[in-house]
């Protein structure tokens, strides 16, 4: 893919081969994750409990409409990244024109998925109607999200190939996610207790979200073009085999060995916490007794614990390695989820020690699949002589979204299987029967403990050490000078 674009004079005098970035560098690759970490958040918290309490939408028949738009993810995530390996534009590289023109597309698409049109006067006639726009909605969301947060995703070994920084680097980038996830928390807070219709709340809330999403991706992408350029000149001056077709490429990647591992890993860490993430409103107000107001207080809890263990994480990993951090990590996750489960209204401390002892967990989860990913590229390149950062991270993102859905289609029919009843905005929420307030308690502790064990089981047996990656980085050093570069 070429993109016509004026070209600059000469590319910024940055050394590429500098393992070290500047704070500058590091901030603004952090940037790019905050934006599309507050829509995603709000969609993770609340998206269906807005399809099930304020559209009407039965639990069942919400918790498929982002399972159906997975389908189509399937397609376009590796479709997508291997056009952004494929992309020429000497103004921006290959990833961050994907980024500069998605940008406000994203956060269009992402306001239109909190709108409810009136199809219909009666409501029970409105259900499918609601249900073919959320599905086509969200259709184009899962594209739109590919178009802006693969590329970003691929740029973490463009910016630095040493095997610590790019933990560090990711430690920034996933400081600004729960950061954005935190303040998406905090906004919908404040406006839950301003506006009292639940419909205005959500609408208000995605509005001021979409516009702090599409200012955050220009910030990134300003802030790490010059370092992405010099990259690129890098690259371009090595003689690049032929690219192969799409379906060979996916042999190859699929015959990556430490990569099968990493998604393995990324899909358990992920699952566990888009299930916990999707329950953990319901149980707050219909387990603990809580209101919808308290919600993101809660939240905020096992958020705020994951910032602050971020560079706690990063920096022990480089004296202990990335495969303990992530098993102390786990075993916290582990301990706070089997508490959940037992938790009874009146013992709402033990609820907020839970939660920080599970932000313990879910700091790792963001942190080393991510940190994992480009060693196997690196490794990739090894063997093969091409680097293929977008589709590797194609299926990375895919898996992420495949999280998501997969959990919300659970929970979702889950609830409706225990009989949870849905209602309308205007309505006050029903009482619900035992049997849903049982399938919410599985969803918040047995359930996500499974997924956290087998991602524990994978990450036991992944084979890239520290040594093997700076083995492999040494001879790709030998082989790029005897190529004369």
């Amino acid at each position: 893919m070429s993109i016509n674009d004026d070209a600059v004079d000469e590319f910024p005098q940055i050394n590429p081969e500098n393992p070290q970035l500047d704070l500058k560098t590091k901030l603004a690759y952090g940037a790019g994750d905050f934006g599309p970490a507050i829509t995603g958040n709000i969609s993770i918290f609340f998206l269906l409990v807005f399809f099930t309490n304020v559209a009407g939408i039965p639990a069942g028949l919400a918790g498929s409409i982002l399972m159906i738009g997975k389908i189509w993810d399937a397609i376009n995530d590796p479709i997508i990244g291997m056009l952004s390996d494929r992309t020429k534009s000497r103004r921006w590289g290959r990833r961050l024109p994907w980024m500069f023109y998605g940008a406000i597309p994203f956060g269009i698409i992402f306001f239109l998925q909190w709108i409810i049109p009136p199809f219909t006067a009666n409501q029970s006639n409105n259900i499918w109607p609601l249900f073919w726009y959320y599905v086509v909605i969200g259709l184009l969301s899962q594209v739109i999200y590919t178009v802006v947060s693969l590329p970003y995703t691929a740029m973490t070994p463009e910016l630095t190939q040493d095997y610590d920084e790019r933990t560090n680097l990711n430690s920034f980038r996933f400081a600004f996610s729960i950061s954005g996830s935190i303040l998406s928390l905090v906004l919908a807070k404040i406006i839950f207790s301003i506006i009292g219709d639940r419909q205005q709340q959500y609408l208000v809330l995605a509005a001021v979200s979409a516009v702090i999403a599409v200012l955050a991706l220009y910030i990134c992408i300003f802030g790490v073009r010059d370092r992405i350029l010099a990259f690129e000149a890098k690259r371009n001056q090595i003689a690049q085999p032929a690219s192969l077709p799409f379906f060979q490429q996916l042999k190859i990647v699929f015959s990556n060995r430490p990569f099968l591992f990493v998604i393995g890993i990324y899909l358990f860490s992920w699952l566990g916490v888009q299930v916990t993430a999707t329950t953990l409103p319901y149980f707050v107000v219909n387990c603990m007794g809580l209101t919808d107001a308290d919600v993101p207080t809660v939240i905020i809890a096992v958020q705020g614990t994951a910032l602050i263990m971020l560079f706690f994480w990063s920096a022990l990993s480089k004296k202990i390695g990335k495969k303990v951090v992530y098993f102390l990590g786990m075993i916290s996750w582990i301990i706070a989820a089997g508490g959940l489960f037992f938790l009874q209204p009146s013992q709402l401390v033990l609820m907020y020690v839970m939660a920080v002892m599970a932000g313990v967990g879910v700091s790792t989860a963001y942190l080393i699949p991510w940190s994992l990913i480009p060693d196997v590229i690196d490794l990739d390149e090894y063997n093969t002589g091409q680097r293929r950062e977008g589709i590797f991270y194609g299926f990375m993102v895919l898996l992420q979204k495949l999280g998501l859905a997969l959990g919300i289609f659970l929970v979702g029919n889950a609830l409706q299987s225990a009989g949870f009843q849905a209602t309308t905005a205007g309505q006050p929420l029903p009482i619900q029967p035992e049997s849903a307030l049982f399938a919410i308690r599985l969803s918040v502790g047995p359930l996500p403990t499974i997924f956290l064990i087998l991602g524990l089981f994978l990450t036991y047996f992944y084979p890239i050490t520290r040594e093997m990656h700076a083995e492999i980085m040494m001879k790709l050093k030998a082989r790029r000078e005897n190529s004369g570069v």
